[in-house]
This record gives C-alpha cells, structure tokens and sequence, in this order.
C-alpha cells in the first residue's frame, strides 16, 4: 500500500479538518430520512405531476459541479442512477451568514462527498428533470479522489478501463462505471431465476461443509489447511457433489446448493481459483431428463435476465432457446480431428496426441488423454449450447456405466462459446463399483496426477445404506454470468477477483 499522501489527499485532509473546526461532522450518524431515489424521479416526473414533487429528500455522492458562482449545478449519484441538483447560495443561507455556501459548499465539499439533499423536483430550460434544494446536509467526507469520467446527457461515456484499477478497487469501479453495477445486477437476476425454477419444481435449497477431510467430487487440486484444535489437515472442497449425494442418500428426492469451490490451479480470462458451482441431484431422474431440464432452465434464465434468450458476447450472438444439440464425445473427436480413437488404449491416445500435436505426460492416464483431446481440438467449436454426451468410463469416476455402450457412462457436458458451463451425470449408485472407480483414481494419483480423486469411505458406506437411481448436474455459475452478461473475462463477474498482492 502508499505509505505517503499525495498532494490531492492532503488537500482532502486539511479540508477535513476546517469542517471540523467549524463544528460539522465529516461522518455523522447514519439516520437520513431518504424519500426518493434519482431513477424513480427521472421516470415519473411530469410537469402534471409535480405537486407529488415538492417535498423530496435524497442521498447520494456527488460526480460533478458546474459553478455559476452565486448557483451551482451538481449531479448526484444513489444506488439507482444520477440526477442533476441545482444550488442557489441565498436559497442554501437566506440570512446573513453564507457559510454554508461560500464556505462549505463552495470550497470543503469535492468530488466523491456524500451529502444528503431536500427540495423539489423541476424540470430545468434544457428540458433535465433536476432537483431544486432547499437544504444539503454533508453525510460522508471522501478523503480518496476519484478517477476522472466523462458524461453528457446525464450518461457516461468515457469509463475507466485500467484493469488493475478495475479488479484491485472494485468499489470504485462500481462508482465511477455505471455498466459494472447492471453487470452484477442481472448476475442477481441470474441467480434469483434459476433459484425460482428449482424451487417450483420441488427443489430444497441447502449447505455442505467448506472444510472438508477429504477433497472430493472433482478432479481438482485442493487448497490444503490445518485445523490446529484437532490437528489435523483439512482441504477447501473442490466440490460438494459428495454431500449433495449423501442427502440423496438420506431421503431428500431433490437438492441444490450455490457452493463456493476452491481449486488450487491457475487463473485465466476463465479460471479463478475461488469460484461459485451450482450443483443439484434429483433421485429417479437420468442424464436425458437432466438434459431436458437444463434446457428449459436456461432459456428461462436467459428471459428472465435479459428479455431474451438471445446474448452477445464479442460480437458472437448465441440463443439459448432449447432445444440444443447432442453429439457423443467420440463423434465430436471424429469431426474435428479425423480420428476414430474409441478403441484406442492409452498409447493409442498419446500417438493421437502426439499427432494433434497435443502436449501430454506420464502421469496422463486414458481419461485425461481424452480430454486433452477434445479441449484442445474439439471444444473451441461448440459456440451455440451444445450437449457433448457419452464420455468414456477412464473420465467419469462418479458416473453410472451406460445402459447400451460397452465402455462409456451416461454422461454430458453443455459446451456454449467454446467453453465447458455444466458437466451432469447418471450417478454411480453401485458401492462395489464405486469402490473400484475410486482405486484407479489412487492409480492415477501415484503416478503423479495432482487432480486425482481421493477414497472418501464415508461416501462409500453412505452408498452402502442405498442411494436410488440420481441424476446430478454442475453450473459453473461465473462462466454462465459471462455469457448471459456478455463478459469475456471471468474477472468482470467477480466483484473481488483474484490478484497478486499490491506492491
């Protein structure tokens, strides 16, 4: 951090102190009797309305001022958006003492102050709804200047873009650009309509352990802690499938949960290693009906979040009206390399990469070769929702086998702009075969592989009392808020991303 002011801020200090010395509180207690917002105003103002506008009170940060000398014109910000405020010095003091205006108003106020305001609302010669006050009140003292932006009209149009800015001092992103605040906004809007679709349907919302003994439900390399009281490791999940499947276990017929996950892997424009997953398991239910739902529960959130199931993301628009397009893993493979690999064994595979020229090394086994594969050939290609469907055994650890396949499990993953959003399967309910699954990924584990899936005995003796037949889903929510948002980097749906620390 800055160990010394710089000149702007020692101004603002100095500033501070006067107020105090002429008796006003920089930060005074939080009550201000708030009765109008600057959209709401702007909206239903009429000049045959105006008597419902006579008496308002709002607060707000100030983001600019014209000086006219004995008037001024200021915009003022509140949560809903920006209204212009006219100040008239004899208006602010009818009496003698000016203080409040050529003192306070004119030289200790700046840029970025929070100030509560009373009067009137009017509409100015240029035909601007503004507010005419009567009376300000400093709330807050901003001893931090802001970055410069350019308006007209009332609309932003020169936002600040440095990205270190953006991610480090989010809070003032969100001040001085607008279009972030909507960003996260309609990411609410996202969330709150896929909670209204699970929840008419029967789904019981719940929580699972952070802490976990045992990193399960994801090939993912776990953040590792210690709990000093029990003294024993503990991981930050990489998943809550595994609990999720525990409640099945229990009785619940359907479960979803908005989990934080954490994986101890590198960040990209899509990759951040503390992340949101939407996962649910409904008992009785395959991966062709979760298809079917996953559908219908994204062409509504897609309503629901922007009017249409239609959003542009660099330029690409892409429809999530169902229904969307299934193609096996294999075929997928097939049409984009030219290679038949469904009956390669794994060195089969590493010739096939080595073909593709694909990186790979001695701790891959025959499931990640395949996935190697496919995310660095095939996956690019899938811009429109598509379902990649039937994955072989070796990549699906979880996954019941499939009901007419030889080799491969009933699973998918829903690929939109060449990216991975949400991976489903028909659960493994069998124990033994469980069990089984599990060791090979110990196999994998000794050979070096750092996202192989640990034993968790628990799980297995929960499966042990009988799950029934369950199909359970993951949405990798951010991914989801980007191209719903239209964003092309992970970080601009994250209000605190990731960072290296500040120097």
């Amino acid at each position: 951090m800055h160990a010394t002011l710089n000149e702007q801020e020692v101004i603002r200090r100095e500033k501070l102190q006067e107020l105090l010395e002429l008796g006003i509180n920089p930060y005074p207690a939080p009550l201000y009797p708030v009765t109008h917002y600057a959209k709401p105003i702007k909206e239903n103002f009429s000049e045959a309305n105006q008597e419902s506008f006579q008496s308002v009170c709002l607060a707000g940060r100030i983001m600019s001022v014209r000086d006219m000398g004995k008037a001024n014109f200021a915009v003022l910000q509140d949560a809903t958006g920006r209204i212009q405020a006219y100040i008239k010095r004899d208006e602010i003091c009818p009496g003698e003492d000016k203080t409040m205006y050529d003192t306070v108003w004119k030289k200790l106020l700046d840029i970025g102050d929070i100030i509560g305001i009373k009067g009137y609302v009017f509409i100015t010669k240029t035909g601007e709804t503004s507010i005419h006050v009567k009376e300000f009140t400093l709330l807050t003292k901003s001893l931090h200047p802001m970055p410069v932006t350019k308006e007209k009209d009332g609309e932003v149009f020169d936002e600040v873009t440095d990205l270190e800015f953006k991610y480090r001092q989010r809070y003032a992103d969100l001040i001085v650009n607008p279009g972030v605040r909507d960003t996260f906004i309609r990411i609410t809007k996202m969330k709150n309509a896929i909670r209204n679709f699970l929840n008419e349907r029967g789904g019981l919302e719940v929580d699972t352990p952070v802490l976990q003994s045992i990193p399960g439900g994801a090939t993912a390399k776990p953040f590792v802690t210690h709990h000093n009281a029990l003294d024993i490791p503990l991981y930050l999940r990489v998943a809550n499938e595994l609990y999720l499947k525990r409640l099945i276990v229990g009785g619940f017929e359907w479960v979803y949960e908005f989990s934080r996950d954490f994986r101890n892997e590198g960040m990209d424009r899509t990759h951040n290693p503390e992340f949101t997953i939407l996962e649910f398991y409904v008992a009785y239910k395959d991966y062709l009906w979760m298809m079917e739902t996953t559908e219908q529960m994204l062409e509504q959130t897609a309503i629901a979040t922007n009017g249409t199931t239609k959003t542009t993301v660099a330029g690409v628009e892409i429809d999530f009206k169902a229904p969307y397009k299934r193609i096996s893993i294999y075929d997928a493979i097939i049409e984009h390399t030219g290679f038949d690999i469904s009956g390669m064994d794994e060195n089969g595979l590493r010739d096939a990469c080595g073909k593709l020229k694909i990186d790979v090394d001695p701790t891959m086994g025959k499931g990640k070769l395949v996935d190697e594969i496919f995310g660095g050939v095939c996956e690019k290609h899938y811009i429109q929702p598509t379902f990649i469907i039937d994955y072989p055994v070796e990549m699906s650890p979880l996954t019941k086998k499939h009901r007419s396949k030889e080799g491969l499990v009933e699973r998918f993953e829903l690929i939109v702009n060449g990216k991975e959003i949400a991976n489903a399967y028909s659960e493994l309910n069998d124990p033994i075969e469980q069990r089984e699954r599990f060791e090979d990924q110990v196999k994998l584990m000794e050979r070096g592989d750092e996202e192989a899936m640990y034993i968790d005995y628990d799980f297995l003796r929960a499966l042990e009392y009988g799950m029934p037949p369950t199909a359970g889903i993951g949405f990798g929510i951010e991914r989801l808020a980007m191209l719903l948002t239209g964003q092309v980097s992970i970080q601009d749906v994250l209000f605190f991303p990731q960072m290296r620390p500040e120097k």
